[in-house]
């Protein structure tokens, strides 16, 4: 079974958003004006060979761009394709908490995805904390970005070395780190190996552009730490 472990089903407030707009100045990728049918992605699945593809909320402080009910409803539609992966404010601690018990209890969703750089703030900054406590103890993984952002925001935060402190503390908790971490990627992987509780997914990036030492990780002793990843629609699974 192929899973591919970070993608979206993408609202138009996500495609169309500015803060995409640097990406899109290199990817050339037109603005959708349409929502997307979830037709279609199982549709670019299919094309790929890909059997499920975990689909992901997207929360900032204060707003989100793909919300965790827009997230249920599309897996809704494609339940034994589509896996829902939640996202909280950590700027509100409290209803982060209980956001992370509705996602898995209400929705079945099966992790729970923070982006540092659209907090600005690093995974060890304390805000993050609570939504660790809540992740271990309902049993799913936390997912991150590790890397620097195709957006203009602040990359430092996405430094992979921050995960070592968050493993160290909480080595209960799953930990994915997706978009290989570069230009750290030997962070990555030394986190990685340390920690048989972290690892790396290859979301945004083609095999063309692994970088050389995380093709040496996966052929060697990380081969089983290394998962799938796409970053749909931003790269389509036969791309990827």
């Amino acid at each position: 079974m192929i899973i591919d472990a970070w993608g979206q089903h993408p609202t138009l407030r996500h495609t169309q958003s500015p803060i995409f707009d640097s990406l899109r100045r290199w990817t050339k990728q037109a603005v959708p004006q349409e929502e997307l049918p979830v037709a279609l992605t199982v549709a670019q699945m299919d094309s790929a060979g890909v059997d499920r593809m975990l689909i992901s909320a997207w929360q900032a402080p204060g707003r989100d761009l793909i919300a965790n009910e827009e997230v249920a409803g599309f897996v809704s539609e494609a339940p034994d394709r589509l896996i829902g992966v939640g996202s909280v404010d950590i700027s509100r601690p409290m209803a982060a908490v209980a956001e992370v018990r509705r996602c898995v209890r209400e929705y079945g969703f099966k992790a729970i995805r923070v982006l540092p750089w659209l907090c600005e703030l690093p995974p060890t900054d304390r805000r993050f904390y609570p939504v660790y406590v809540a992740c271990a103890e309902e049993g799913v993984p936390f997912c991150t970005q590790i890397g620097h952002t195709g957006p203009l925001m602040p990359s430092e935060v996405g430094r992979p070395i921050y995960l070592d402190q968050v493993a160290l503390d909480f080595p209960e908790l799953v930990i994915v780190g997706g978009h290989i971490g570069y230009p750290w990627t030997e962070e990555a992987i030394a986190v990685a190996t340390k920690h048989p509780n972290v690892y790396i997914d290859t979301s945004a990036y083609t095999v063309k552009r692994y970088p050389p030492e995380l093709l040496r990780f996966m052929r060697e002793h990380g081969r089983h730490k290394v998962l799938f990843g796409t970053n749909y629609p931003m790269i389509t699974p036969e791309k990827a």
